[in-house]
């Protein structure tokens, strides 16, 4: 191996794409951030925290966590005006659970206008089944390089109460009262209503894959 390879190894992030190692969480105050911080640093990377509008234009990743109540968690984007922000970001961006349905175009949740950049409304499980959805379930016809290395059946752990309808911008589906999206993708975004974070293994694997796109 000649020097200039070893050079390049030498100076290679863990996951092979340096160019990828600058990680923003943004920081609303409605997020799942620490466990996200925590998991992208067993992959070794030191994600930011941060809610300021040039650090987050300016990293290469960014991720859009959420968990809570969608009306509060809307109010609180709309406060610091990331709701005019995170639609125009142009490098890869995901939602993850309540972070993903603020992308659609509505929510149940608070009767909730979201961002819109998919073209899906949110909607309440019935009471047919136990609300929330809490645990371990599979996804499944897996569409997207997110998912490279990620077999259909694979379980993701979620927690939540509302989802997002079967759409075209759908790349994962998942069961539990209806089919739902549990993923989605359009453009430069991505969204994922499981917790990756959270999802041992295959979770990992799908933060890895978001780094490498």
């Amino acid at each position: 191996m000649d020097k200039e390879n070893l050079n390049t190894e030498a100076n290679s992030s863990p996951l092979g794409k340096s160019e990828g190692a600058n990680i923003v969480i943004i920081n609303y105050g409605a997020g799942n951030i620490k466990s996200i911080q925590f998991a992208f640093k067993r992959l070794g990377f030191e994600a930011l925290l941060t809610n300021n509008p040039e650090e987050i234009k300016a990293a290469d990743k960014v991720i859009f966590p959420g968990v809570g109540e969608a009306s509060s968690a809307m109010q609180k984007l709309k406060e610091s005006g990331l709701d005019r922000l995170v639609p125009k970001l142009k490098q890869p961006v995901l939602g993850i659970c309540l972070g993903m349905q603020l992308m659609c175009k509505s929510t149940e949740e608070g009767h909730t206008k979201g961002l819109g950049i998919f073209d899906v409304d949110v909607k309440r499980f019935s009471n047919t089944v136990k609300v929330p959805q809490m645990g371990w379930n599979t996804i499944n016809n897996l569409q997207s390089d997110l998912f490279k290395g990620v077999k259909d059946d694979e379980f993701m752990y979620l927690v939540h109460s509302f989802y997002a309808e079967q759409c075209k911008d759908a790349i994962a589906t998942t069961t539990y009262d209806v089919e739902y999206a549990s993923a989605l993708q359009k453009d430069n975004f991505y969204g994922v209503q499981f917790h990756p974070e959270k999802s041992s293994l295959a979770g990992e694997q799908i933060l890895r894959n978001f780094i490498n796109l």
